[in-house]
């Protein structure tokens, strides 16, 4: 049998392509930089929401948060921050962390360095004139990263970037039936991604999200767990 040299050039190339989408894509993926994506503390656990603020939704979810005395990080876009700039005061007022979700939400993978600095740095301006209060992380939209994101962040003043390891799924569905049984595996040291908005409008439906929550909360307290905003955790202590 004859062996092609073209063939191992092929199946290299093939096991290039896949690492490089594990890297971009994965969650729990390191190979593009460090993130942060659990707690190393199993008693606290981080709730997180992205592409917000949402007029529709926000608002509930900050009520429902107070009502359970609970901090969590609002991963925000600076398009959505422009259009509704006393939403984004108001999280930060009420004790909230604020994370840089870009300007635009777009997928960064391809993207050009100058364009996703320019995502940030935008964002970033949206979020201080609102606020007053420059975001410490940067999360990714879709959760997709491109092998220069690491070094634009941590070059942008950020602390890095900021994953996670459980996930609600909640842009699937507006059932919140869904959305309680995927957040039955969340658990002390879990950074949970939920959403609050839709980076495809302004106001998206999201009341399924707050309806999960308020079945959750009051069972996660009662557990012993204590909440955490990533404003709050460590830069030594990051678990990876």
């Amino acid at each position: 049998m004859t062996i092609n040299p073209a063939w191992f050039g092929a199946g290299g190339l093939c096991a290039a392509g896949g690492l490089f989408a594990w890297g971009a894509v994965a969650a729990g993926s390191q190979i593009f930089g460090p993130t942060l994506r659990r707690l190393d503390d199993a008693s606290r656990m981080a709730i997180t929401f992205d592409d917000g603020p949402n007029p529709t939704v926000t608002p509930g979810v900050l009520k429902l948060l107070d009502r359970y005395n609970v901090t969590a990080t609002f991963f925000l876009i600076g398009q959505r921050v422009r259009a509704f700039p006393g939403l984004a005061r108001e999280i930060a007022e009420r004790g909230h962390a604020i994370g840089n979700h870009t300007e635009t939400h777009p997928s960064l993978v391809f993207l050009s360095s100058g364009r996703i600095a320019q995502e940030l740095q935008r964002c970033d301006d949206a979020i201080v004139e609102a606020t007053g209060k420059k975001p410490r992380w940067m999360r990714p939209p879709f959760g997709y990263r491109s092998p220069l994101l690491d070094g634009i962040v941590r070059r942008h003043g950020g602390a890095g970037v900021a994953m996670w390891n459980v996930a609600a799924r909640d842009w699937r569905t507006h059932s919140p039936e869904p959305v309680i049984q995927r957040l039955r595996r969340a658990r002390g040291g879990d950074i949970v991604l939920l959403h609050d908005g839709d980076h495809r409008v302004s106001e998206g439906k999201r009341r399924h999200v707050v309806t999960a929550l308020e079945y959750w909360l009051p069972r996660w307290r009662d557990a012993g767990i204590q909440f955490v905003n990533l404003d709050e955790v460590p830069l030594k202590t990051q678990a990876g």
